[in-house]
């Protein structure tokens, strides 16, 4: 078997989740897993991703230009449509089987994919919840997100408020300073888990787990890629804002309302009804 066999079968093969992890989830709306990924897979697809960030960013204006929101992270959608390769990873069975066990449901699609690359010098990422933005008619959805290098404090890693994904407050705010300011005071009820993560070490945080980012004191590049899972049976929900309004046509095209979110841009990533 080559090296490059090798990676794909550790996309595509088993992690092995535990009812612990599972229950955390559920409780906390968020968790972080242990060597989910070999240090060579992720090298591997780090030099891939970040070529095409960098391809993709060069209009990017300088940092001194930009606004809080984009001093958090230069961000790249739906990179799979853009490559091959990054399609490989996206579509890889084994993040997709983690969402669908953590979420407990018989199987995942796709929304979208995202690389977020916080660069040297870079900024806070404000509080939010990531649901706010999307016109889906349930919970179920989750993000992976997969540092694609060890990622210290200083470099600004995940951090989440615990069990903020049953709060109602905020669930109105687009990421903005306006949203660190309210949810900073709003969320001082809940614990917040900040730590650095290990090379192989991903989370998964529910749409309306509320988190946020420090900046990246480093003179490196935060570089994490994010794949967006929802429920294979989700359905499109009436639009509650100008971002959902945006996002039904961009990520959901063809799809009405009320229908399952099944265009072809939101495939079955890992489905347990399928043999």
């Amino acid at each position: 078997m080559d090296a490059l066999t090798s990676l794909t079968n550790e996309l595509d093969s088993p992690y092995l989740l535990t009812s612990e992890q599972i229950d955390f989830y559920a409780e906390n709306g968020y968790v972080k897993l242990k060597n989910v990924f070999s240090s060579e897979l992720l090298r591997h697809f780090d030099a891939i991703i970040s070529e095409r960030v960098a391809e993709l960013s060069v209009d990017a204006l300088p940092m001194d230009q930009r606004n809080t929101y984009g001093k958090a992270f230069l961000q790249v959608m739906n990179l799979w449509t853009q490559s091959e390769a990054v399609k490989e990873f996206v579509f890889g069975k084994r993040l997709a089987r983690i969402a669908a066990e953590l979420m407990r449901t018989t199987g995942v699609r796709l929304y979208h994919d995202q690389a977020l690359y916080k660069e040297a010098g870079g900024g806070i990422t404000p509080w939010h919840a990531d649901q706010y933005y999307w016109p889906v008619s349930s919970e179920k959805t989750v993000t992976a997100w997969v540092p694609l290098q060890d990622t210290p404090l200083a470099m600004g890693p995940l951090a989440f408020c615990e069990k903020s994904h049953r709060f109602q407050v905020g669930r109105d705010l687009e990421i903005s300073d306006d949203s660190e300011l309210t949810l900073k005071e709003a969320l001082k009820q809940f614990q917040m888990e900040e730590s650095g993560f290990e090379l192989g070490e991903v989370s998964f945080h529910a749409g309306w787990t509320f988190h946020r980012a420090g900046a990246n004191s480093t003179n490196q590049p935060r570089r994490v890629m994010t794949v967006i899972y929802i429920d294979e049976d989700i359905r499109l929900a009436e639009p509650k804002n100008k971002n959902q309004v945006r996002d039904t046509a961009r990520w959901c095209p063809g799809v009405q309302l009320g229908e399952i979110v099944a265009s072809p841009l939101n495939p079955v990533l890992s489905s347990s009804r399928t043999t």
